[in-house]
């Protein structure tokens, strides 16, 4: 009988104390994202859409005003707000930035970036952080070895690659070749060494594909509770074994480059002059500022994650936007040949810095393409104190705000009515030259204080890739079964890459993206476009989403 009545009672208590959690849950979330289902929150919502995360959450929150709050399941502590409003962008990255950090929780999720740069929150290291990679890039011959490294790049690996693809009709993943080039690209500048991932055969490097599962599981890490990853990462299961693995197999890459780069230093004499040339990031590290090896390794990751996808994700959706547009591709050649008149036979040659520099309409069109597909398209940011937001929104210092930087560039009231339309002419003046966005409505490269420091450095590299390619060849756009779906990682990738596949029906290609019928013939046609024609896959998509 007493077992009778603590077991009842036990049940009114855990009764009364679901009750209140459930009361104060809801009123915690006055806007809710999706309905708050018992226990499992508002996650299977998101869980139903998770093949289409990027553009179901974009479309969710323009619907519902640009801000609302997404509760997870019950006890998990995923609670966020979301938001696509550019005024509170606005305030969160430039009038009270100092309130606003990435928080211990995103340092916990991001702990194989150590502490440098992008994670930290201490102002003072963030700062010094800062001046050292700012001395770096103002190196009197940085300009010179960046240029030299790229354009070495294109002319040794990328054009070779293309011509043997056009020539035996094989395969060709654009998007495997556009990371194998930026992953030689950045190891050359960080380390002076190029590893040849991007070489016939595509031989498998085991450090780029480590890179490639480390930022899978990080978007990983954020889906799910904290307790459900940190279980499986003590465990050593699921995809915590896998993040074990890879970030094993790139720390011993990165820690092994770094040895070599010390001792080839301890043993060199070199001349003044010598020693005062720009050899590589590392290199002048530790020349000036630290031999320590873990203050090393963070900046090699941190150099690693901000110019290796990012790059391969913009190029990447470059090339689909573009090639599904012809005319946009016929603009940008034509601004080419105007400023440096026909350059191809013995004239080609591939641009320099001050030469894309020039191309103003190409800025534009990588600036829509940014828009509409941004490489990173989340930021994540914790207040410090409590706070309201323009939106009127209160958050306080357990709250973590996400923005949706995917779901903003698809946005009708900063973009207007044709934000869905891929429109380079939307970036370029009157006056001919670039519209001036302010960041906090354009934050693909962050915004306020802690904006991007390689933003020009990305706007350089893909310039010279892209002329260099689109002179010599045309990208020829053909369909497949499959859909352009961005891949589930903390960078916009492509699921299925960009790849060609047999031959198709040219109506059919044009039908799936509303290009015109003949635009497989034209592309082909060399009164056209001069140059060699490469035939990659256009998946099916929804029209709308690319205008």
């Amino acid at each position: 009988m007493l077992l009778f009545y603590a077991s009842t009672i036990a049940s009114i208590i855990i009764t009364i104390l679901i009750v209140f959690y459930v009361l104060d849950r809801k009123r915690c979330c006055r806007t809710p994202l999706f309905i708050d289902w018992p226990l499992f929150g508002m996650s299977p919502q998101l869980l139903c859409n998770l093949s289409q995360f990027h553009e179901f959450l974009a479309n969710v929150l323009n619907s519902k005003g640009g801000t609302a709050q997404f509760m997870g399941p019950w006890f998990s502590n995923m609670n966020f707000l979301l938001t696509t409003d550019p005024m509170n962008a606005h305030h969160v990255f430039s009038k009270n930035y100092e309130n606003y950090v990435k928080g211990p929780e995103f340092r916990e999720v991001f702990d194989v970036f150590g502490d440098a740069i992008i994670v930290t929150d201490d102002s003072k290291k963030w700062k010094y952080l800062k001046s050292f990679f700012l001395s770096i890039i103002k190196h009197k011959d940085f300009d010179i070895f960046f240029e030299k490294t790229i354009q070495s790049k294109v002319h040794d690996a990328l054009l070779p690659m293309l011509d043997h693809a056009w020539l035996h009709g094989s395969v060709l993943d654009l998007q495997d070749v556009f990371c194998r080039f930026t992953f030689d690209n950045i190891t050359s500048l960080v380390f002076g060494f190029d590893p040849k991932s991007l070489s016939l055969g595509f031989p498998i490097v085991e450090a780029e594909k480590a890179f490639d599962e480390i930022e899978k599981c990080l978007f990983y890490r954020q889906m799910v509770p904290k307790a459900l990853w940190k279980f499986q990462e003590w465990l050593q299961v699921g995809k915590e074994k896998k993040m074990a693995k890879a970030r094993k197999v790139f720390d011993d890459f990165l820690c092994a480059q770094i040895a070599s780069k010390l001792e080839e230093q301890s043993r060199s004499k070199k001349t003044k002059d010598e020693a005062l040339r720009f050899e590589s990031f590392l290199a002048e590290a530790t020349r000036y500022k630290s031999r320590d090896a873990k203050f090393l390794r963070d900046a090699g990751f941190n150099l690693f994650a901000a110019g290796r996808d990012t790059i391969a994700s913009l190029l990447t959706w470059f090339f689909w936007l573009v090639a599904t547009h012809p005319l946009v591709e016929a603009k940008i050649l034509e601004e080419i040949k105007e400023i440096f008149g026909a350059n191809d036979g013995e004239n080609y040659r591939i641009l320099g810095i001050e030469d894309v520099k020039k191309l103003v309409y190409l800025h534009g069109a990588l600036c829509e393409v940014l828009r509409l597909f941004p490489p990173i398209p989340f930021e994540r940011k914790k207040p410090i104190k409590d706070d309201i937001l323009p939106s009127r929104h209160i958050v306080n210092s357990n709250s973590n705000i996400v923005f949706s930087i995917y779901g903003m560039g698809r946005s009708e009231e900063i973009w207007g009515n044709d934000c869905l339309e891929f429109k380079p002419e939307r970036w370029i003046s009157e006056k001919g030259g670039i519209v001036h966005v302010p960041s906090y409505k354009f934050i693909s490269f962050n915004a306020g204080p802690r904006i991007c420091l390689g933003k020009d450095m990305t706007f350089i590299q893909t310039k010279i890739v892209i002329s260099a390619i689109l002179q010599k060849y045309s990208i020829r756009v053909v369909e497949d079964s499959s859909e352009v779906t961005p891949s589930l990682s903390i960078i916009l990738l492509m699921k299925h890459g960009l790849k060609k596949p047999s031959s198709i029906d040219a109506a059919s290609c044009a039908s799936t993206a509303g290009v015109n019928p003949n635009f497989k013939a034209k592309l082909a046609d060399e009164d056209v476009f001069p140059g060699k024609t490469i035939e990659i896959e256009l998946p099916e998509v929804n029209v709308a989403a690319i205008g």
